[in-house]
């Protein structure tokens, strides 16, 4: 491991709670060091602080090289580490981020990816690049894989939340799924999500 990885791999296994965690990694695969969302947020600032002026390439390979072991806090903490720096991502960083999300299968992974991480990002494209962002995007909506889905959905939460996203794609997305004969529960949810954000 890197540096800056063996730092937060042994933090986050210091952080270790005696209670539960109140979310929902304990209906996946992932192991888990039972530290709390806070503890690794506050895991991934203390990291950023020690080791500043992290480059783009090497904010993206950290995050690669914390989500490659399968542990809910490491996972978080490559989320939380590209919320943090969500200003120095490209349009380049889609597929590494499509993985990301294909393999997340947690709300609380995939819904800040989409909504803190891919959203922002793409808003800040020039007019070529979120158009060729779009392209993923849509190609995300007809996939068969539930989290893709959700993901293209709640994408642009936050530019619909302040009024300066797209409603009107929003609700041809939407109208093809819900048109589906078996529209899964965890996409429609995440319609919902979106529809209750709408300015009214």
């Amino acid at each position: 491991m890197t540096e800056a990885a063996e730092f937060i791999d042994a933090a986050l296994q210091r952080e270790t709670s005696w209670s539960p965690p109140a979310d929902d990694r304990g209906s996946s695969s992932l192991e888990s060091y039972g530290a709390s969302v806070g503890a690794v947020r506050g895991t991934v600032h203390d990291a950023l602080r020690k080791f500043r002026g992290l480059t783009h390439d090497e904010v993206t390979a950290l995050a690669s090289e914390l989500w490659a072991a399968p542990v809910y806090e490491r996972r978080l903490a490559a989320v939380v580490l590209l919320q943090s720096n969500v200003k120095l991502l490209d349009n380049s960083d889609l597929t590494r981020i499509e993985g990301f999300v294909r393999d997340g299968r947690l709300r609380s992974l995939v819904d800040p990816l989409a909504t803190d991480v891919i959203g922002p990002m793409i808003e800040a494209l020039d007019d070529t690049g979120r158009t060729r962002a779009y392209v993923a995007l849509d190609r995300w909506i007809v996939e068969n894989n539930v989290w893709l889905r959700r993901a293209a959905i709640l994408a642009p939460l936050r530019a619909l939340r302040s009024g300066s996203g797209d409603p009107d794609r929003f609700a041809r997305q939407a109208r093809a799924i819900l048109s589906e004969p078996y529209a899964s529960d965890i996409v429609g949810e995440a319609i919902d999500t979106v529809l209750d954000a709408l300015p009214h």
